[in-house]
């Protein structure tokens, strides 16, 4: 049989670009030996270590295929993942009957990267266990964003429990929390998958960092996928985002907007930049206290609940508790010594 070449396009997000890394995988894995696969896409960092890919430049003659997931229109009616949406697609395209073989992204770690230490081991002696937390979001999906307010009152409920590391691009809207190791707009590329190959959690609405938590494997493999924390509202349905080990905080089903799937709307205001997000179609049509009725209805209470719940799961891997320990003995706080000395630097 013959190899066929293809080029796969998609210059979307990166959560979009990460579900065509598990398409590619599960391409290959079903049909071993039969594609040569290089891809264009607006996530380079993402495809780094990449068995499965050739270079552009080795298919001269490939297919090219503009990748798109028209499955998410019926997101609301059947019960299918985000994953899915191009492997259907490119089983349209080819004629072929690729099926998911794992609910995750596919991110590789180098050997190189497997070695690298914590980001936070320069502020501190001890290897300090970390959440990562995403404050904030982008401006076209305004829908998606739970207060500041709310996230700094799961910092301090949370304060001798867990330490936070915060993230997110200085373009998107990304308010200073205090509390945190505060890394926004320093975490580019690869960096951004280091950091999460170490983190033991992830706090955020439904974003990109909530599909990477679940696409890359934990230092502490032994014990399990790392926990996530997704706000989710009543945007979208529960299946088309959740993974299997993640607590996702959804309203489905208690809003009249959201009674019967997400709403799928981009913006609770009108931002006047000109996109067409801001057409009254595509604006959420129940606000309270500028923010969407269904994220208004999370508490922080709710928030911190779960994230105590995923420690107590989580008690065979290295717990903050022992960081305390180790501060007693010293006199010292080691978690807040490295907040401290990673804010001055």
């Amino acid at each position: 049989m013959n190899t066929q070449e293809l080029l796969l396009r998609n210059h979307q997000s990166p959560g979009d670009v990460l579900m065509l890394t598990a398409a590619v995988r599960d391409l290959h894995r079903c049909y071993p030996g039969r594609f040569r696969v290089a891809v264009d896409t607006s996530c380079p960092f993402l495809w780094e270590n990449n068995p499965y890919l050739v270079s552009p430049s080795e298919v001269p003659n490939a297919r090219v295929i503009q990748c798109h997931y028209p499955m998410i229109s019926r997101s609301n009616q059947e019960q299918v993942h985000f994953l899915e949406g191009f492997i259907e697609y490119l089983n349209q395209q080819l004629k072929l009957q690729v099926e998911l073989t794992e609910v995750c992204g596919d991110i590789h770690l180098g050997a190189e990267e497997r070695s690298w230490p914590s980001m936070l081991q320069p502020f501190s002696m001890s290897a300090v266990p970390y959440w990562i937390i995403v404050a904030g979001g982008k401006y076209d999906f305004t829908i998606k964003w739970w207060h500041t307010d709310r996230f700094q009152a799961v910092v301090e409920a949370l304060k001798d429990e867990v330490v936070f590391v915060q993230v997110g691009e200085w373009r998107h809207y990304h308010p200073r929390l205090e509390g945190v190791l505060d890394l926004r707009g320093r975490t580019q590329g690869r960096e951004i998958v280091k950091l999460m190959h170490h983190a033991t959690g992830v706090l955020c609405p439904v974003t990109f960092m909530m599909h990477l938590a679940a696409a890359v494997e934990p230092v502490d493999v032994e014990h399990g996928p790392r926990s996530c924390i997704a706000i989710a509202g009543g945007r979208e349905p529960v299946s088309w985002e959740k993974y299997p080990s993640h607590v996702f905080l959804d309203t489905i089903g208690k809003l009249p907007c959201c009674a019967h799937g997400g709403c799928w709307r981009s913006r609770f205001e009108p931002l006047g930049d000109g996109d067409e997000k801001d057409s009254a179609d595509r604006l959420c049509v129940d606000v309270v206290d500028r923010l969407p009725h269904c994220m208004a209805m999370i508490e922080p209470e709710e928030v911190v609940k779960a994230i105590r719940k995923t420690l107590m799961r989580s008690e065979n891997r290295i717990a903050e508790k022992d960081l305390y320990r180790l501060s007693e003995k010293r006199n010292r706080d080691p978690v807040r010594e490295a907040l401290r000395r990673a804010t001055l630097s």
